[in-house]
């Protein structure tokens, strides 16, 4: 049985870390890498195959139609599933542990403060999803405009050919805003579309969805301790460590009790073993994506920004090579020499030429001002300032 758990860990991390790491340069070409593409791409596809091959074009239609009402079209669905998983996994922790409440390790305070913690969280989830994030319409234009400086480099003055804001002074699209094509609105300050909340996630839902993604990490680590206390509490109230040293000889150390212990504990208490693993991988997965928000938030930079970046370094490593093939073409070379000197720079430079992109990247973030001031801008986003309503106000 413990060899069963431990290999059973090991698989869930390692899914884990693929689906979150995969993409991540230092994976390329390692089975960390190929599970991750399995997961996120070639999974999907294959059942899109096996559904054709089965059902026909009628059964991929269907599928397809399925995919763009719950993916591309706002819909409550992953908000209902929320609800249910908190709601499911709340009910069932009180039900296999509250009855264990007061114990050796734990006191009763915490059938309270566990329930106003769930409640503080289905608050931020509530606040997240209603929230405005930051609409763009033709009264607040000026505003966002006022706020956000074009960098001419991944924003520059061009109108929204969705939305076409009418304004007398302005009609192009703020810099650093984006327009969804699921709610079919312009956000100010476009992080991402956020199918859990069914919203998008901008200017001034950012401080909601930050502070959502912190609370339930804490949580789903306070119920990952406290039911680890509760069972080492009956594990000490039944005095399993005495019996199993006196009564069946097993040798009293770490190593020849702990795979005993376990295995009591899986067989007696299993619903409370099953929400211990469970809350722990929700946990590591929140802290991943959470510190993955908080760095942008440090940087001033937001998940759509990510990846014009992204896409910019590739156009300019693109054309470099481009004029570095021409140069060498001028100079006389052949094809097989400019074949050989391309791939032995390629070589060379693979692993320094998204370094040096970054530090360009950094250098040239018109937005950075500085870690104190990028977290106030989430916490006090620059068009609710006064300075900027009032810049607003002169300009109308």
């Amino acid at each position: 049985m413990e060899w069963f758990l431990v290999c059973h860990g090991m698989v869930t991390l390692t899914v884990v870390v693929s689906f979150l790491c995969g993409q991540w340069p230092i994976f390329n070409n390692t089975p960390i890498q190929w599970i991750h593409h399995f997961l996120t791409f070639a999974a999907y596809d294959y059942f899109l195959r096996f559904v054709a091959f089965v059902f026909g074009a009628k059964g991929t239609d269907l599928i397809l139609s399925i995919e763009y009402f719950f993916c591309y079209r706002p819909n409550p669905l992953l908000q209902i599933i929320y609800l249910a998983i908190v709601g499911s996994t709340y009910f069932l922790t009180a039900k296999s542990c509250f009855t264990f409440i007061p114990g050796y390790y734990i006191g009763e305070v915490h059938k309270y403060t566990s329930f106003v913690a769930v409640i503080v969280g289905v608050v931020l989830f509530i606040l997240t999803s209603f929230c405005d994030p930051g609409t763009v319409n033709a009264k607040n234009v000026s505003q966002y405009i006022s706020a956000y400086p074009y960098d001419d480099i991944i924003y520059s003055k061009k109108e929204c050919s969705t939305c076409k804001i009418p304004n007398l002074c302005f009609s192009f699209r703020p810099a650093r805003s984006k327009h969804c094509s699921i709610c079919n609105r312009c956000v100010a300050r476009f992080d991402h579309h956020c199918g859990w909340m069914n919203n998008c996630i901008g200017e001034k839902n950012t401080k909601y969805f930050m502070a959502f993604l912190l609370w339930h990490f804490l949580l789903c680590l306070y119920g990952t301790i406290a039911i680890g206390f509760i069972l080492a509490g009956r594990v000490k109230e039944l005095r399993i460590v005495h019996v199993l040293t006196m009564y069946y000889g097993i040798e009293n150390s770490f190593r020849g009790l702990a795979p005993r212990v376990l295995q009591w504990l899986v067989g007696t208490y299993n619903t409370q073993i099953l929400l211990v693993v469970f809350l722990a991988l929700i946990s590591l997965l929140l802290a991943g994506f959470f510190a993955y928000h908080l760095n942008l938030c440090l940087t001033n930079t937001t998940t759509n920004e990510k990846f014009k970046w992204r896409e910019y370094m590739s156009l300019q490593k693109k054309i470099s090579e481009a004029k570095e093939s021409a140069a060498a073409l001028k100079a006389g070379m052949t094809n097989i020499e400019l074949e050989h000197s391309v791939e032995r720079k390629w070589r060379g430079l693979w692993r320094r030429s998204e370094a040096k992109a970054k530090v360009i990247i950094a250098n040239r973030n018109l937005y950075d001002k500085g870690n104190f001031e990028n977290i106030s801008e989430i916490v006090f986003p620059l068009s609710s300032r006064q300075s900027f309503c009032q810049t607003n106000q002169k300009s109308e």
